[in-house]
């Protein structure tokens, strides 16, 4: 495990190789006008992440702060029934981490869903790929910023809303701004330790809980409308992302082809374990979940009492801090490293030159999640993250046919039983899921995709300028 908590933040620095054309599979021989991957180049990283490794990593990037806030949405809409919702969703996504398990299985280099999307349908898709994945990252940290400042409220009332709240995640930006941009090393122990912190809780909040849940209990449960599902779905769906996070590091895998589809499965079934257990022992136990503001931290103070409060507060704040953490440490990378092969400004591809840090896209991303923080709320923002997301993995999806003719022959290529069924019900729930989503979230999350499409047409047009 400690393993992993080192790989996390060496894997997320994939995006920051001075030479960016690293980014597709590590085949720095190829020119930007004609970057198609080649499986079988040279991957310039060390393979040390092992499958268990990877496992660990993936399960890490998926379980973060958004499942302390979710539970009381879930119960909202769906109420006794939400812990079967979680287990719907988790069968849902593991539809699309099979699907994405083949997609890893023709690729031995670094870049993940970005790598899949520029092969199949060159520079442009992938950059959109990219950038979604980014602003994903970005709403993800803005949501965690007021998760974060919610559970503070625990400790200092003062913070609960208001100007106080805002303070918090302006602070918390300053603060790791000041902590990258001047070059501090990032302790990848101290982020492990952030994640363990996390998930010592859950697992005791889980395991201790279910000893006072009865069958009796949900004797009422009554299955939703399916219009109330598919919106309750579209919120859970915020706890299941971000396990495409394992599959960036591919270049750092001693055998990710074979690796890589056995690590998503199984954060598939333990991510969706543990997510059913925390609804079951939430949703028994907490009669007002529906309206609670701390779900986890109200459910644990009915069987643990204040210490059981003080436990997941902490866990709430730790990984909050966690996601932070790790978000502004990678994401910036990306806009760097984007920046460096002519697909965003040039600026965002300079470096400080005291402290050698990617200072102006670490900027950017903080000005960015800070921003929609402070702007909007913890439902709000999940769903933009989760919006974002399903249109990347949509983009992902759509290109396994072109790669499963490109690479299926491969002796190690993974075939998924039925053809393209389970990827075309992948695709199917992630079509089904944006249409469950608001108009406020659609443009807002459009307006992000806008922003970064004119960055990218005026990087290209500056970089034909020059050549011309």
């Amino acid at each position: 495990m400690f393993a992993c908590g080192v790989a996390l933040s060496n894997k997320d620095l994939w995006f920051c190789h001075s030479n960016s054309l690293d980014l597709y599979c590590g085949d720095a021989r190829r020119t930007p006008s004609s970057r198609v991957p080649d499986p079988t180049a040279p991957e310039p990283l060390k393979r040390e992440l092992t499958r268990v490794a990877l496992a660990a990593l993936a399960l890490n990037s998926m379980i973060g702060a958004g499942i302390f806030g979710l539970p009381a949405g879930a119960a909202k809409l769906t109420g006794l029934f939400s812990p079967v919702l979680f287990l719907i969703c988790g069968l849902l996504m593991a539809t699309l981490m099979l699907s994405f398990a083949q997609a890893a299985s023709y690729f031995q280099g670094t870049g993940g869903p970005l790598l899949y999307a520029n092969t199949a349908f060159g520079p442009f898709v992938g950059f959109q790929t990219g950038w979604l994945l980014y602003v994903g990252r970005a709403t993800a940290l803005a949501a965690n910023a007021n998760l974060l400042a919610t559970y503070l409220g625990n400790y200092i009332t003062a913070v609960n809303d208001g100007v106080g709240r805002m303070l918090v995640i302006l602070g918390i930006g300053v603060l790791f701004a000041w902590l990258n941009v001047t070059g501090v090393k990032q302790g990848m122990g101290a982020i492990l330790a952030i994640s363990v912190l996390k998930f010592v809780p859950l697992i005791v909040f889980v395991l201790m809980g279910l000893t006072y849940v009865r069958p009796e209990m949900f004797a009422g449960t009554t299955i939703p409308s399916f219009g109330t599902l598919g919106e309750a779905a579209l919120l859970v769906f915020y706890a299941f992302v971000g396990f495409e996070g394992a599959l960036v590091p591919a270049g750092e895998s001693k055998d990710p082809r074979r690796d890589l589809p056995v690590a998503l499965l199984a954060t598939a079934v333990g991510g969706t374990l543990l997510y059913v257990g925390i609804q079951v022992v939430s949703v028994a136990l907490t009669p007002n979940l529906a309206t609670s503001t701390r779900p986890l931290a109200d459910a644990a103070a009915i069987f643990m009492g204040s210490f059981g409060v003080a436990m997941i507060s902490f866990a709430a704040i730790a990984s909050s801090l966690g996601n932070f953490a790790s978000s502004v440490l990678a994401a910036p990378r990306m806009t760097y490293a984007l920046a460096r092969e002519g697909s965003l400004p040039a600026i965002l591809g300079t470096v400080h030159p005291r402290y050698k840090t990617p200072h102006i896209s670490i900027l950017l991303f903080l000005a960015l999640g800070v921003s929609l923080g402070i702007a909007g709320t913890f439902t709000q923002l999940a769903v933009m993250s989760s919006l974002a997301r399903l249109v990347g993995y949509t983009t992902s999806l759509a290109a396994l046919p072109k790669l499963r003719r490109m690479f299926g022959h491969e002796p190690q290529a993974m075939q998924l039983p039925g053809g393209y069924l389970i990827p075309g019900a992948g695709l199917a729930i992630c079509v089904w899921l944006m249409l469950q989503v608001q108009f406020e979230a659609v443009w807002k999350t459009a307006a992000l995709i806008a922003f970064g499409t004119v960055l990218y047409l005026v990087a290209r047009a500056t970089a034909s300028r020059k050549t011309a």
